[in-house]
């Protein structure tokens, strides 16, 4: 059976389990599980008001009740005993029971027609319930293959207290709602591989109510009416959920949306919504490869991994001129703006961003005069060189700053080759630092080469700073590390082994009278790889977020390979998978040609650089 076949009986496996709906807790879970299981999921929903169960890695009750409060999900716990006592009601009493909701509650992404139609009659008598389960309950179902009963993984039960009564607007005639909701439910039914809910977590650890579905928002006028009977098809390469199939620009036509979408992004980022800033990245690289301008909320709907929600925020985007009352409460946020002072701080990530701020620093005069001597080395020259490492380096300075390296590379040892990788690659104007790799076909020339060139760069005044120096991959006699399953990353660890140097960089030559150098202080990451491991080093550096994020997921779920810069390894046995050597065993003539043969080797169409602006 091969690795198609074997993933679409995996997710066929999957979704014939009738899960309940559930909320996935973030809290314990690493980046990488976190997003298995938010795939695995096919009930999932970010709407923990939604939920039915809530999932995660809670173990005692007081844990459960404080992952609820922080979401702002009030509850009334259920007794024990009552919960052992109640019997499952009958068909007619079940149905008396089926509490019902405003139309404005209800969200399209997560309910079916059917579902509207019956919870929009009458008051809710009975308050909805919630459990609190562990974790082991769906891992343990999915290896069963059934769902497994719940009550030997309940941590907490409890009753949804009843929200604030909204009046509910006048229905849409039946007609037009069904329309709207085969619009809306459009990206679930048919165009993902992965009908989930898409709602989405609030900010600041809050978890605020999906857009609901309003229809004086997407009641269309009849020239939009006219506009959806004629939208363009939506191209294939956007029916598959991995970003490393598609080509995605540097300037798309939705780019001002895509900027207002970043900021919302940006703000889930700092408050530590992990599922919310997943959600986000999704439906920016989707939208960042969909190549047509949208004109209305129905187009935005139908795309994978938007829906609703999105296309809710778009027609806010139009109706505003351009504008997302999220975002600009977030640019308002002084909370926020502290965080993003601090996260833009070089070394500092956004966990500690929040604990500058919990140890009440508010500026950068409040980390050097509070906490200067708590810092890592590398946080101190961010502080340090703050304002110039906020400037955006030209592309003629980056050439500049490549080229120096390069003369210096050779005239150590002649025949190394570099290539330009980074945002410069992908064809920005403009960089916030300046990455480049470089390689040697003679294996022996790259052993241990990395501290030689930093010693010379420093010798010649160009490095100023040597903030990380990397010799993992020397180490280890440059041999292609293997794959050690899913173990638990060691402190530290990146995401590759290949040896390098983070400098800080100032060119040391100066024309104007000045007695200081007055040239601005840069960042500059030098990679060196192996020839034999070289094009996926240029791949793994050149391309942007998401997009290494979906070739690492496409890599594990389609051919059980664990890809990154220092290699391409096999997950059923941990050995090195050679894709850049030509059919004779002959290595490739360039590293530009061995970027080409992974992308052959891993099944994919090629992408040119300027085509995996995810972000």
């Amino acid at each position: 059976m091969d690795s198609d076949s074997r993933s679409r009986k995996r997710s066929a496996s999957h979704m014939a389990l009738s899960f309940p709906v559930i909320f996935l807790l973030s809290a314990h879970l690493g980046s990488e599980e976190l997003q298995d299981l938010e795939e695995q999921i096919p009930t999932l929903t970010y709407d923990i008001n939604e939920a039915e169960v809530v999932l995660g890695k809670v173990f005692r009750k007081e844990r459960a009740l404080f992952e609820l409060r922080k979401r702002k999900l009030v509850t009334d716990e259920i007794d024990p005993l009552e919960r052992s006592a109640s019997a499952t009601p009958d068909r007619k009493r079940a149905k008396l029971l089926t509490p019902a909701l405003a139309s404005s509650d209800i969200d399209s992404d997560t309910a079916s027609e059917g579902e509207i139609q019956r919870r929009l009659i009458g008051p809710a008598p009975v308050a909805p319930k919630v459990k609190v389960v562990k974790l082991a309950w769906f891992t343990e179902s999915v290896k069963a293959g059934e769902v497994l009963p719940l009550d030997d993984y309940v941590v907490y039960e409890g009753r949804k207290a009843p929200r604030t009564p909204v009046k509910a607007p006048q229905p849409l005639p039946a007609e037009k709602a069904a329309d709207v909701m085969k619009r809306a439910l459009a990206d679930a039914g048919g165009l993902s591989s992965s009908p989930r809910p898409r709602s989405s977590q609030g900010r600041r650890g809050e978890t605020y109510t999906s857009h609901p579905v309003r229809p004086a928002l997407l009641r269309q006028t009849t020239s939009e009416h006219a506009i959806d009977t004629q939208l363009p098809p939506i191209p294939d390469y956007l029916h598959t959920t991995y970003s490393c199939q598609r080509p995605t620009p540097v300037h798309p036509p939705n780019e001002a949306f895509i900027e207002e979408l970043t900021k919302i992004k940006t703000a889930r980022t700092l408050t530590g919504d992990k599922i919310g800033v997943r959600a986000y990245s999704s439906a920016i690289a989707t939208i960042a490869a969909y190549p047509y301008s949208f004109q209305t909320a129905q187009e935005v709907a139908r795309l994978p991994g938007c829906g609703n929600k999105i296309a809710l925020l778009f027609q806010e985007f139009k109706d505003t001129g351009g504008q997302l009352h999220e975002a600009r409460a977030d640019e308002a946020d002084p909370k926020l703006a502290v965080l993003r002072l601090f996260y833009d701080i070089w070394g500092v990530a956004e966990t500690t961003a929040r604990d500058f701020y919990n140890h009440g620093w508010r500026d950068l005069d409040d980390v050097v005069e509070y906490g200067w001597d708590t810092l890592t080395r590398v946080q101190q020259i961010g502080v340090k060189y703050y304002d110039e490492f906020q400037l955006k380096i030209p592309r003629a300075e980056v050439e500049a700053i490549a080229g120096v390296i390069a003369t210096h590379a050779d005239r150590i040892r002649a025949g190394f080759e570099m290539v330009i990788v980074g945002g410069y690659r992908r064809g920005k104007r403009a960089s916030g630092d300046v990455d480049v790799v470089l390689s040697h076909r003679d294996e022996g020339a790259t052993l241990d080469f990395v501290g030689r060139v930093v010693v010379a760069l420093e010798r010649a005044g160009y490095i100023t700073h040597t903030l990380s120096l990397s010799t993992t991959n020397s180490e280890r006699g440059q041999a292609p590390v293997s794959w050690k399953g899913d173990a638990p990353k060691k402190a530290g660890a990146g995401f590759d082994t290949l040896d390098k140097a983070l400098v800080v960089w100032q060119d040391p030559v100066w024309t104007t009278g000045e007695a200081r150098n007055p040239n601005p202080h840069r960042r500059v990451d030098i990679i060196i790889s192996p020839w034999k491991t070289a094009g996926c080093a240029v791949l793994g550096w050149t391309s942007g977020t998401t997009f290494q994020r979906d070739l690492r997921r496409y890599c594990k779920r389609e051919r059980l390979l664990k890809f990154d810069s220092s290699g391409i390894r096999s997950r059923r046995d941990g050995s090195w998978v050679d894709l850049e050597s030509g059919p004779d065993g002959a290595p490739a003539p360039d590293m530009l040609t061995a970027e080409r043969r992974v992308f052959e080797g891993l099944g994919l169409e090629w992408r040119p650089p300027e085509e995996r602006c995810t972000g």
